[in-house]
């Protein structure tokens, strides 16, 4: 989803529910620091948004949700969520990114700070959660120190915990990889086990049958 797209379904939640401040969960949310972010990483159709003043009138945006006339039409669409869709980092509020201005009739979107997305979707684990946060790693767009250090203040189990590590451990060794494997490729070294024409999307297509 491109910038512009984003600014088309606020424009519209805006005008569906009078309200002027809505708060962007889901991966949607990296337009916040990166609003020229390239396409196939935010790929997603739908936009998690809540309404800020009144959380109650996000409901109200069914009406522009999945599988509704202005989805069908457009390609993209509102999921109306509340704050329980995502278990975020103690603090996130205050690290709001706001969205850069654009076409929106004056609504504004306030984003996730790109380390408190990825956790989020570090806990949920899914698969395209891991396809995602290994992109984020892989592009620099986020560090490991700052997400060991938000994972400490996210609420989940010891279980959750060991297994986010692992997750982090993994998308930067796989970064650390591909950094190597195109060193030697320049350089006309011998790399490392990865073979140095690996791209990123190999090492995705790789993390996917792990």
């Amino acid at each position: 989803m491109k910038k512009q797209q984003l600014d088309h379904v606020l424009r519209a939640a805006g005008r569906i529910t009078g309200e002027k401040q809505f708060v962007i969960i889901g991966s949607q949310s990296l337009h916040g620091s990166y609003p020229d972010l390239a396409d196939d990483i935010v790929r997603s159709a739908e936009v998690d948004l809540i309404a800020k003043r009144d959380p109650r009138r996000t409901e109200w945006l069914n009406v522009i949700g999945q599988d509704s006339p202005f989805h069908e039409q457009f390609g993209y669409y509102a999921d109306p969520v509340d704050e329980n869709t995502a278990i975020l980092p103690k603090g996130w509020k205050r690290r709001l990114v706001n969205l850069p201005p654009g076409n929106t009739d004056g609504v504004r979107g306030l984003c996730l700070e790109p380390h408190d997305l990825a956790i989020a979707k570090y806990v949920a684990g899914r698969e395209k959660d891991r396809i995602f946060t290994r992109e984020l790693a892989g592009r620099g767009i986020v560090t490991r120190e700052r997400l060991v250090a938000l994972l400490d203040q996210t609420s989940v189990n010891e279980e959750v915990r060991e297994r986010i590590l692992a997750d982090v451990a993994r998308d930067f060794d796989a970064r650390k990889t591909l950094d190597e494997s195109r060193e030697c490729h320049e350089t006309g070294r011998q790399g490392p086990s990865t073979p140095a024409s690996s791209t990123l999307e190999e090492i995705q297509a790789q993390g996917r049958k792990d």
